[in-house]
């Protein structure tokens, strides 16, 4: 049974390894800025959103980025998303920030609607697959922004669950799939929404949802015009 600390390190389930686990009293707790730099340092970090738990790396350090991928048994051709701090940063990681996005971001951020861009050419590859293209989102929990905040750049980050497996709404839930791979988890409780983020491709006419979530396309509409909604294969 995995139990709830103040950070002091924890053995997972199996035994494998450690890790510390920090339940923040708020966005300013102060023991953030421990799991800022190591993120910084290249190690990975399981996070609460306001959707779903998500395992985290430096967007711009391609060797920690890796990590996530290893750690969730994710393919290397599914791309990661960016989490922001705030719609700057946002625009600092894509080539083109559209009117429909800044309306979108306005309306839905921070909260769970990804947003599908041309990226920066400072975005890695390994991030988006390849893809000329990122995802990014600010989401719906204080400290989670104020964390990136701390890291002072974007995190590249996918749900904390193995693939294949349901994405986690506990701490407890994304460990007890994931051990001690992630250095820390930053434990904020359950999920509020509990649903994934939806994921709406600007970078096509008309925009089209990659992935239902949250946020319905009636919803987005209003801001965006009629949208596609792909069709699972």
């Amino acid at each position: 049974m995995v139990v709830r600390t103040t950070g002091a390190p924890r053995t997972d389930a199996q035994g494998s390894g450690t890790l510390k686990w920090f339940r923040p009293e708020g966005p300013d707790d102060s023991r953030l800025q421990e799991v800022a730099e190591a993120l910084r340092s290249g190690k990975i970090v399981v996070l609460p959103t306001d959707t779903v738990y998500g395992l985290a790396a430096d967007a711009f350090n391609s060797d920690a980025v890796l990590k996530v991928f290893r750690a969730k048994g994710r393919p290397p051709e599914k791309p990661l998303a960016l989490l922001v701090a705030d719609g700057d940063q946002a625009r600092q990681a894509v080539a083109h920030w559209p009117p429909e996005a800044e309306s979108l971001a306005k309306a839905f951020w921070p909260g769970p609607l990804t947003l599908v861009l041309p990226k920066s050419e400072s975005v890695p590859l390994v991030v988006t697959a390849g893809l000329p293209k990122v995802g990014v989102r600010e989401p719906g929990e204080a400290v989670t922004v104020a964390l990136i905040r701390r890291v002072g750049s974007p995190l590249a980050a996918t749900s904390a669950n193995r693939s294949g497996r349901p994405p986690p709404l506990r701490a407890e839930d994304a460990v007890a799939q994931l051990g001690t791979s992630p250095a820390f988890v930053v434990d904020c409780g359950p999920c509020p929404v509990g649903v994934v983020s939806t994921v709406l491709d600007l970078t096509v006419s008309p925009p089209c949802i990659l992935r239902p979530g949250a946020v319905s396309a009636a919803e987005i509409e209003p801001h965006a015009g009629p949208v596609n909604v792909q069709q699972p294969t």
